[in-house]
């Protein structure tokens, strides 16, 4: 089996951040995000990974190559033509193999090595309380009979989780060849919902497996509800002589931390300083410096400065901030 890792978006909602670092090498919990899921694979022994690169390729291309021993291809997407063209572009590849699909910008909890044990196709699923923003899957005794791409009138509120195990690939390269060839798009784009949903309608049996953690981190207050989430699994206990700290949080080895109250929630990033400070629920990048500050619900970019009292930042690579 072989993995799909689509990271070819430019994450516009997380400027000015990804002006500087794509997305998946966004830090949440202590690591990129991309990091949590090459993890994920890892533990699965799936050896050979296949990069959908775009904005910023070459940045994500060093981090894997740098980071995890896995053989690893890479595809360039030169236009944003949306995910089944994505993927469509890793057929060379992966065309008759087992392939499994993580996107690149969300962070999957649950048994995973159950997910793919089956050796069939299979979808992963998640219960949600807006099914409107969702691709939607309908299920009749395990078996996935629909998906419609964010539907208007949902008929389920399971939403497609963003990770798929796919034995039959022929038949979903076929698919999606089709609908590229035909220019067949919803919302404006290749959707790979649609392939899949193809596929049903060829008789080809995809089941839904419900993923126990399903954590997007497409926008700030997101990245910070699954940094939150992430720290609440897996934080050990923290002690900092002279600073408080309020578990859980991640501090990075060579992260200083000063006369400071941290936490909860907090993670930091390493060479950072943070001195005479006040820091919750917030994300601080590497090497940057915090002192005399407040902050809460923060993101502050790597090399940045920040000093002085205010409440929430959202502070891109190599900024300063004074307020003193």
């Amino acid at each position: 089996m072989r993995a799909v890792i689509p990271v070819a978006g430019e994450g516009t909602r997380l400027r000015p951040h990804t002006h500087t670092t794509p997305k998946p090498l966004l830090r949440v919990a202590g690591k990129p995000i991309l990091g949590h899921i090459l993890d994920d694979i890892v533990q699965l022994d799936i050896g050979e990974v296949i990069l959908v690169v775009g904005y910023r390729g070459e940045d994500i291309v060093e981090y894997v190559k740098s980071n995890y021993d896995l053989k690893v291809d890479v595809v360039e997407q030169t236009e944003r033509l949306g995910l089944g063209h994505a993927v469509f572009l890793s057929k060379e590849y992966v065309y008759g193999d087992p392939v499994f699909i993580m996107l690149g910008d969300t962070i999957f909890k649950g048994d995973l090595k159950e997910m793919i044990a089956a050796s069939g196709n299979v979808i992963g699923v998640k219960r949600v309380s807006e099914p409107k923003r969702f691709g939607i899957v309908e299920v009749v005794g395990g078996k996935i009979v629909n998906l419609v791409e964010k539907p208007d009138s949902p008929k389920s509120n399971l939403a497609v989780a963003g990770v798929y195990a796919i034995y039959d690939s022929r038949a979903l390269f076929d698919a999606l060849e089709e609908l590229i060839s035909i220019g067949y798009r919803t919302k404006g784009e290749f959707q790979l919902t649609d392939a899949l949903n193809k596929m049903i309608q060829m008789g080809i049996e995809i089941k839904a497996f419900e993923v126990e953690g399903w954590y997007d981190c497409g926008k700030p207050e997101t990245l910070l509800e699954t940094n939150r989430a992430l720290l609440e699994a897996s934080s050990p206990k923290t002690s900092i002589p002279g600073s408080i700290v309020i578990d859980p949080v991640f501090i990075a080895e060579d992260a200083q931390v000063l006369s400071s109250i941290v936490g909860p929630y907090v993670s930091i990033a390493g060479g950072s300083v943070v001195r005479k400070s006040i820091v919750r629920n917030s994300i601080i990048g590497e090497k940057a410096v915090v002192e005399d500050a407040l902050l809460e619900s923060s993101l502050i970019g790597d090399n940045a400065i920040v000093r002085g009292m205010f409440k929430r930042l959202n502070v891109g690579d190599s900024s300063q901030i004074d307020f003193s």
